[in-house]
């Protein structure tokens, strides 16, 4: 068999297969991350903003590549997570717009295309890493460029990019000391593996292992993820617009040529009705997401341009009723919904983990909170909606988490009013940055002073390990809790409270002045106590702040400035 000729709906078809693929691989991907925290996400991240984009395509299936392809960017765009998810939208963002032109494409167009994602990837990192992710798309493509020259069959080309991918990552240990010194190869360069894997198995017919069921599978995923988006913001009363409407409207010349469709103006119209609104449309259909009050008057103006489709209409008000009632909210405003609510100039958006690091931040100025972090980043969807809930004319996102910081900076760039990323990497450094904010301030004199302030906090960390490892010459052993230092393993222990004041005992200098203490869900009221002591008895001088971050997984966060 030979395929000469790829157009949108097979592309389609690899798109799927690439994100089963992953889904099914995303454990063995999470284990591969380097630090033996109980944190690695990398798999779950990929696999998050993967199925985001196969969502998209398969609601848009067409026999145009390059709007099927614009279709995957664009839902990788909304549901990227981590600095892996990112980059992995970035590099089909590339790929989408060397192709959004074509019906159909060959082998040379898709190794082209794989060359200007890689590209675009790079570009989108401040500091590129060889020996990660981006090393294994850049190798692959280079491959594919190579091989393009004399083979016209896609399907040689492909194993030609897997072959090469496969190489790739086994080389990344020599190009990244860390991953050799633990054993183990890039996360992400695996994961971009496995989606190649799933292309080819498309190729090919092959028939790779299924999703494992005790994964979720990708309807439940983005689903699951709509709720915890959405629910967080509000209380069921504060609901302004209550319907979650989604519907597709297929053109009819018989309308459209009295009444031009132009998405321009089609999403103008709509957004009359509601909020939330997206809109995507190609020469065939047009996909509407909104919520609003009045969901009839919504499919009544769709219908000026056709037929509608795949109509789902949902109560938003019981469904919130519902969710809150069995689980923690994940997103936290103050009645920002509220339709009397008056513009701010100002609005604060913030990532946390842990209701008491919520509250702490919420007390302080912050005036949206998106709860997550460490095992669950954010995507840039997300956070979208976190700058629209604050309903500010600038906003200011500090997201605490190194992981979390590409898809901010995706957020800002597509945001409707002015937005700033303070590069915080994690909550003591967001804390005093928060602290340094000035209401009165321009968002450029914000960013630089409050990035000044973080460079005057110290961050240490205890967690536990997740596996036996060594790093930097230090053996680590499963369940050891280790002491972290500004994000670099400097010890372990067997015990919580001593690994906590050995800890601190590195890190507190005669320049140290005021240490604050975050406790998490495990740690009791009677080790803070002791902890204290033991502090107090050693350091004399310090100012001591203890608050209940109610963190899970780190049993403690420390903050030194």
């Amino acid at each position: 068999m030979s395929i000469t000729v790829l157009d949108g709906k097979r592309f389609a078809e690899m798109v799927v297969q690439g994100a089963n693929n992953l889904a099914a691989n995303a454990n063995m991907v999470d284990a591969l991350n380097v630090f033996p925290v109980p944190d690695g996400d990398t798999g779950t991240n990929m696999n998050l903003s993967m199925t985001s984009g196969a969502k998209e395509v398969q609601n848009n299936v067409q026999s145009h590549i390059g709007k099927v392809a614009s279709s995957l960017a664009k839902g990788l765009l909304m549901g990227a997570r981590g600095n892996s998810g990112v980059i992995l939208s970035q590099l089909f963002r590339g790929f989408s717009k060397e192709i959004e032109s074509k019906s159909t494409i060959t082998s040379m167009d898709f190794a082209h295309a794989l060359e200007a994602g890689v590209n675009t990837a790079y570009k989108a990192v401040m500091k590129p890493v060889e020996g990660t992710i981006l090393t294994v798309a850049k190798d692959a493509a280079n491959a594919a460029v190579k091989a393009a020259e004399t083979e016209t069959d896609l399907i040689k080309l492909m194993k030609e990019v897997v072959k090469e991918a496969k190489a790739s990552l086994n080389r990344t240990p020599e190009l990244l000391p860390v991953l050799k010194e633990v054993g183990v190869v890039d996360s992400g360069g695996q994961g971009l593996l496995c989606v190649y894997e799933g292309f080819l198995a498309e190729l090919t017919g092959e028939k790779l292992p299924d999703v494992p069921s005790s994964q979720p599978s990708m309807d439940e995923l983005v689903n699951a993820e709509h709720h915890k988006s959405v629910q967080g913001f509000m209380n069921t009363e504060d609901i302004e617009f209550g319907y979650c409407t989604e519907f597709m409207v297929r053109f009819e010349e018989a309308k459209t040529k009295s009444n031009p469709f132009s998405e321009e103006q089609f999403r103008n119209d709509l957004s009359a009705f509601g909020d939330s609104l997206l809109v995507i449309s190609d020469d065939e259909l047009a996909k509407v997401h909104i919520h609003s009050e009045t969901p009839g008057k919504v499919l009544d103006y769709g219908q000026r341009y056709g037929s509608l489709i795949k109509i789902k209409i949902e109560n938003m008000r019981e469904q919130h009723s519902g969710i809150v009632g069995e689980t923690h909210a994940k997103l936290q405003t103050e009645h920002v919904q509220k339709k009397s609510l008056e513009k701010q100039d100002y609005g604060i958006v913030t990532v946390a983990m842990g209701d008491g690091i919520s509250e702490l931040f919420k007390s302080i100025g912050a005036t949206g909170v998106i709860e997550g972090g460490q095992t669950m980043n954010p995507s840039t969807e997300d956070i979208l909606k976190a700058i629209k809930g604050v309903n500010a004319n600038k906003v200011i996102i500090l997201p605490n988490n190194k992981n979390i910081i590409m898809a901010a900076d995706q957020a800002a760039e597509v945001a409707e009013c002015d937005v700033v990323v303070v590069p915080s990497k994690t909550v003591p450094q967001g804390l005093s940055a928060l602290l340094a904010f000035n209401p009165s301030g321009s968002l450029e004199d914000n960013k630089q002073s409050m990035v000044d302030a973080m460079e005057h906090v110290k961050t240490g960390q205890i967690t536990y390990a997740v596996r036996d490892t060594t790093i930097d010459n230090i053996a680590i052993t499963k369940n050891d809790y280790m002491e972290i230092a500004d994000g670099k393993i400097i010890g372990t222990n067997r015990e919580k409270i001593p690994a906590a004041f050995n800890l601190l005992e590195k890190m507190i200098d005669e320049d140290s002045e005021i240490l604050t203490i975050l406790f998490g869900e495990d740690v009791e009221e009677g080790e803070v106590d002791e902890l204290v002591a033991m502090i107090e008895a050693k350091f004399d001088d310090l100012e001591i702040e203890v608050h209940n971050g109610k963190q899970p997984l780190y049993s403690f966060i420390f903050s030194i400035e």
